[in-house]
């Protein structure tokens, strides 16, 4: 095919994504389990020269209720509404969630009303009954990750670190993830689609890594609502990310990166669970394979420091990365909170330090 023909059919699976002025809405997984990520998120942009806004009366959008059905779907986008109207309220035209689900839930209310606008204006009376707020539809809707891959090539100039290894000059081996929500519902709001994901991909190749093809790469990361939520399902649970560790070990990745804050946990947890239950573990010389979010990922390459960015609350020790990214770290101050203090230790760990 000739190059123009394939930059015009690239050019489908690509999305419109702001530049700046950006109204966020973090994450009631990431924040609680990585907040450090979101943090670090804000820091990037801030650094950058963007400007983002917070508004501290944001909830959660209740998509985990919604998916698990406990929530009715005139109560999600109720909520939903309330979110637009804070972004309305506070000046802002283009929303950023940082939570997978909740830009899969965002997308979906949009379309929604966009083919049902008696649906739309049925909530609207709602909120305003509810709250006596009204609202703009958000003019741009992108994930927290589409902004950080917008921006990935700002990223690599300012770069302190790349995802190479140190020693031998060679590109770390990666694994990308991408959040079921991201892009399989709604094929056409992310960065390749469902059939080329590139957002993660692009910001490895940009910091200097290689992405892996295994024959595993788009299963489910074993979190998937029902599967951990329901007790009795968590085997299940457990087996859908077991089944990617082991697709994914022949081809040694030295990380994984993930857009999804539930990916993110269950690629690190469940890591550590197998590593209890079966005493194997993914990474070479009893180590696991370091399982990172897009926003820690930039923040190593800008040079941040891995306990700044919350590094030290994963399951799966990170320090194999930083050795081979050639990061400098001060291992004692791993687990010494923000004024020094001394947070504790594990108890132990299946995972060589």
């Amino acid at each position: 095919m000739i190059i123009e023909g394939k930059q015009k059919i690239w050019k489908d699976y690509q999305k419109e994504i702001s530049d700046d002025k950006y109204f966020y809405v973090r994450s009631c997984v990431r924040q609680n389990f990585f907040p450090g990520a979101e943090t670090t998120f804000l820091r990037i942009l801030k650094e950058l020269g963007k400007e983002v806004h917070e508004n501290p009366c944001h909830t959660t959008c209740t998509g985990i209720g919604y998916h698990s059905d406990i929530i009715p779907v005139d109560t999600l986008m109720t909520v939903v509404a309330r979110q637009f109207a804070l972004m309305t309220e506070s000046g802002y035209e283009n929303l950023v969630p940082s939570c997978i689900t909740s830009f899969g839930i965002y997308t979906e209310v949009m379309d929604t009303w966009h083919h049902f606008p008696g649906t739309e204006a049925k909530v609207r009376e709602y909120l305003k009954k509810a709250t006596g707020r009204e609202f703009q539809i958000p003019k741009n809707l992108a994930h927290a990750s589409d902004v950080i891959f917008k921006f990935r090539k700002e990223i690599a100039q300012k770069a302190k670190y790349r995802l190479t290894n140190q020693k031998t000059g060679e590109p770390l081996n990666v694994v990308e993830h991408i959040g079921c929500h991201y892009a399989k519902m709604f094929p056409s709001k992310g960065v390749g689609g469902a059939e080329y994901p590139y957002v993660l991909v692009g910001m490895v190749e940009e910091w200097g890594g290689k992405v892996i093809d295994y024959p595993e790469r788009r299963h489910c990361c074993g979190f998937g609502f029902r599967q951990y939520l329901v007790q009795a399902n968590r085997g299940y649970s457990m087996a859908c990310s077991h089944k990617k560790f082991e697709s994914m070990e022949p081809y040694k990745p030295d990380m994984i990166i993930s857009n999804c804050p539930g990916c993110h946990i269950f690629l690190d947890k469940w890591q550590y669970a197998i590593s209890e239950m079966e005493n194997k573990t993914y990474g070479p010389n009893g180590e696991g394979i370091p399982v990172f979010t897009f926003e820690e990922v930039a923040g190593l390459v800008l040079g941040y420091d891995p306990w700044d960015i919350g590094l030290q609350v994963h399951q799966v020790p990170c320090e194999p990365v930083l050795k081979k990214m050639g990061i400098l770290y001060d291992p004692e101050k791993k687990y010494k909170g923000l004024h020094g203090e001394d947070l504790g230790k594990p108890v132990k760990s299946a995972f060589k330090q």
